[in-house]
């Protein structure tokens, strides 16, 4: 029962490995996704004044779904393989950090 109770502690650091890695793996994701929808290298800023609203909300709708998809398989696989090396999931009752 000790273990259980010690390792999302221990988990911490590997935890925020993962998730700078997948905010690495989702930025460089992102960049690869606009190209391809417009043929642009730099996505709009919300602070880019010769940009209009639509192409500044598609931008931040397609990070943010590509954001959220790599944080999930990121986390989900680091718990999964935590779980197969110690026999116990990484997240407590009620779940991830969410």
């Amino acid at each position: 029962m000790a273990k259980k109770k010690k390792l999302p502690l221990a988990y911490k650091p590997i935890g925020f490995i993962l998730g700078w890695t997948s905010g690495t793996l989702a930025g460089m994701a992102f960049q690869k996704t606009w190209k391809a929808i417009r043929h642009e290298d730099d996505a709009p800023d919300a602070l880019d004044r010769d940009r209009r609203w639509g192409e500044i909300l598609l931008a931040a709708a397609v990070q943010g779904a590509i954001f959220a998809v790599v944080r999930s398989a990121v986390d989900r696989a680091g718990a999964t393989a935590i779980e197969r090396s110690t026999g116990v999931w990484p997240a407590g009752e009620k779940g991830g950090r969410d």
